[in-house]
């Protein structure tokens, strides 16, 4: 499964004894990482990053703030928008901190074939002062788990992917010249210096913790993008079901981004974003959040809302829908699980 917040992170912390780690080394020590990821192919081109510098005694005063920097097979190449970023942080002096953050694609592993999460991994480098420079690598796939995030044993997925992870981080290590520190246990597992530890014998933390929090974590991240409104509260269906779901495929250049859906036995719709397409997925899903509310406001029955959805004019922002007849699953939950899995 694919999830929205991550399923575990390790850090390594590094000290400057002669150079500092000014903008430039720190650029390269990420292309560095983020080359370890990229042989196992947990990490491929067309990723996105981030070039955040704030002042080192107020943190919440931002001197530099590049987003969305697009990443190529030679992030750091004259004219890239990952250089020219670097470029501008380095004329900064004084005491800082510098921000370098990389959204990671990559490939994971099945029995049946190979997927692309656009979020396998973020990459993540602090500098402080020009001394101290921290490495966070985050995941947020269960793939290296030798029991997923639903509670089901995975032993030919675990084998596939494990070794791949354990490689990178061991790569890693070497390059920074030390062993990561593992984060801490959290709902989903519990990493360790090699990757996770087996919870097969003591068992996860929580029973069923992608579907005990997913849906939350989804909820969060929409609502998040959705603009306030006086009448929001006025305008909503419910937003769970305890019956079947017939649904539409949103896609946007052959890619899916999620799933609309509506209840056949009540008065709920919604929107299930495929996690493994990333930030996108979310970014169209408040789109169509919206529309749903706008056919609320019309009095549409939630089948009626779907129907309505396939005549509203095309939005290349938000996708397309990709069937002019709905599909049906049995539950919310069997749809959610559809959107999570690849």
């Amino acid at each position: 499964m694919i999830t929205s917040t991550p399923v575990g992170d390790w850090t390594w912390e590094v000290t400057a004894h002669e150079a500092e780690f000014r903008p430039g080394r720190a650029a390269q020590t990420a292309v560095a990482v983020w080359n370890e990821l990229a042989r196992r192919e947990l990490a491929v081109p067309d990723g996105k990053a981030r070039v955040l510098v704030r002042s080192g005694d107020k943190l919440r005063d931002i001197r530099f703030d590049a987003p969305g920097l697009r990443l190529g097979t030679a992030p750091l190449a004259p004219g890239s928008d990952l250089a020219q970023a670097i470029a501008r942080a380095e004329a900064f002096r004084g005491d800082f901190v510098l921000t370098n953050q990389v959204d990671c694609p990559g490939r994971w592993l099945e029995p049946e074939g190979t997927y692309r999460a656009e979020k396998l991994f973020t990459l993540q480098l602090e500098v402080w002062d020009g001394k101290l420079l921290v490495v966070t690598l985050e995941t947020y796939s269960d793939a290296w788990l030798t029991v997923d995030t639903r509670d089901r044993e995975q032993p030919e997925v675990y084998v596939a992917n494990a070794p791949r992870l354990a490689a990178a981080l061991d790569g890693i290590s070497a390059l920074l010249g030390g062993a990561p520190t593992p984060g801490d246990e959290n709902r989903y597992a519990a990493p360790d210096e090699t990757g996770f530890k087996d919870l097969r014998g003591e068992g996860p933390a929580y029973i069923d913790s992608w579907g005990t929090f997913e849906g939350l974590d989804r909820a969060s991240l929409l609502n998040s993008r959705i603009p306030r409104s006086k009448d929001e509260y006025e305008y909503e269906y419910e937003s769970i079901t305890e019956s079947p779901v017939r649904y539409l495929t949103i896609q946007r250049e052959g890619r899916t981004l999620g799933f609309v859906w509506a209840s056949v036995g009540d008065d709920a719709t919604g929107y299930a974003p495929r996690t493994a397409a990333g930030d996108e997925a979310f970014h169209a899903g408040a789109g169509w959040l919206l529309r749903l509310r706008e056919a609320y406001g019309r009095g549409l029955s939630p089948l009626a809302a779907l129907a309505w959805l396939t005549e509203c004019p095309p939005h290349p922002e938000l996708g397309q829908i990709a069937e002019g007849t709905p599909k049906e699953a049995e539950s919310l939950d069997a749809l959610e699980e559809l959107s999570g899995r690849n």
